[in-house]
């Protein structure tokens, strides 16, 4: 009997009474374009290495997972890349048997921690020793150079390695420009993620009756991507009739009702770790109002014109200045952006509307390779209800294509 690692069984198809994996794709290809897009980009900022403790950027960086909502939150795995090898990995316990035979991970180590839960009144001395150690492994590698980069710890671990000469840059900004230009071999991972997505949405949709409440509902969309191989979903948006609006309202006990507008974001983190976010809203058991008809109608023509504006070269100031315009009526509850990058999650960019873009917009140019999610939120302020719908787009070398697939409610525009 083979026994397959737990990176390998993500992707199950059934075939009689066995059980075998499909990756859609070499995962070691795909691991390897990772670190390597990580290590370009220390070396474009002159940089001896990144220190990893966000939990997405270990696993792009790896592909290791180990209780990631956990360690999102306990300090307790983390890796080092160096420019100019193979990535080191600090994991919970020093045990190996999550990193076995991942091609970018040189070695394993037991990590030193040093958040309260693990150290209590020690803290101040294991982050001292924390930092010894690791100044001792940058050394290796690095040889004199004490630029480093770290996207996120506790303060006293930054003290000590600035006591030690180090200068300390921002991990986030090496890792989101890494991540930005997704790979083939990620696009066809992504891919069997919004599969997995689009199966569970339907699962809810088949759910969906007077009287099931909004965590039910939201809880069909958690079985089928578990059950299809994903991992998490990381928010809670759901809501139904009233509290559709304002948006943002998180699923409640509130038994939905015949007639309500039903909206949510899946936010969901699938299989391989990759992230699909779409957004739907319905109608339970019964045909659309005329008000929600026209919201909807206002919902669809803004996420299908704004998606026909995609293509590699354009600018993202550029982009804003071409956004379909909504009705006034709107613009007070309209989405904090009009798009946004997403791989393993949501990433940059930032595409904001003209309302914002002076106070927090920023400039550059999209490319093949770049996945954006295209957003339209529609409700009137005081109104009864929102429509929130979201596609999820890749940037091709002539144009995009759109990834999410599951369908619209054409018929009601």
């Amino acid at each position: 009997m083979n026994i397959l690692s737990a990176n390998e069984l993500m992707t199950v198809r059934q075939h009689g009474a066995m059980e075998y994996v499909t990756p859609p794709t070499d995962l070691d290809d795909v691991r390897r374009y990772r670190l390597k897009r990580i290590q370009d980009e220390l070396v474009r900022q002159d940089l001896a290495g990144i220190i990893l403790y966000d939990q997405l950027n270990t696993r792009y960086a790896t592909d290791s997972t180990n209780m990631q909502i956990w360690c999102s939150h306990n300090e307790a795995r983390y890796v080092y890349v160096p420019a100019n090898s193979g990535a080191i990995i600090f994991e919970y316990g020093g045990k190996s048997l999550l990193s076995e035979g991942l091609p970018g991970i040189a070695r394993i180590e037991k990590p030193v921690s040093f958040f309260y839960m693990s150290a209590g009144p020690t803290v101040a001395e294991k982050a001292k020793e924390w930092a010894v150690a690791m100044d001792a492994i940058i050394r290796e590698h690095s040889g004199s150079n004490r630029r480093i980069a770290i996207d996120r710890l506790a303060p006293v671990g930054i003290q000590e390695m600035e006591s030690l000469g180090y200068e300390v840059h921002d991990g986030f900004t090496v890792m989101e420009i890494a991540r930005e230009i997704k790979s083939a071999g990620e696009i066809a991972l992504m891919r069997e993620s919004i599969s997995v997505c689009e199966d569970a949405v339907q699962q809810m949709r088949e759910a969906l009756r007077p009287g099931i409440t909004e965590n039910a509902l939201w809880a069909e969309l958690h079985r089928g991507n578990i059950a299809g191989g994903g991992e998490w979903i990381e928010t809670r948006l759901l809501s139904s009739g009233p509290r559709t609006n304002p948006w943002f309202r998180e699923c409640s006990m509130r038994p939905i009702e015949k007639g309500d507008m039903v909206s949510f974001d899946t936010d969901l983190v699938g299989p391989y770790g990759y992230c699909c976010d779409m957004s739907r809203s319905w109608i339970c058991d019964a045909a659309p109002d005329d008000e929600q008809r026209r919201l909807y109608s206002a919902a669809y023509e803004q996420i299908k014109r704004n998606m026909e504006l995609l293509k590699p070269g354009l600018g993202y100031r550029e982009l804003t200045e071409k956004l379909h315009p909504m009705a006034d009526e709107f613009i007070a509850g309209r989405y904090g952006v009009a798009m946004h990058g997403v791989g393993l999650c949501d990433e940059a960019p930032a595409i904001y509307y003209s309302q914002d873009y002076d106070a927090v917009g920023y400039d550059g140019v999209f490319e093949e390779g770049m996945v954006v999610c295209v957003e339209a939120l529609i409700g009137t302020e005081g109104g009864k209800e929102c429509v929130k719908l979201e596609e999820q787009v890749l940037i091709t070398a002539d144009g995009h294509e759109q990834l999410t697939s599951y369908p619209l409610e054409e018929h009601w525009v």
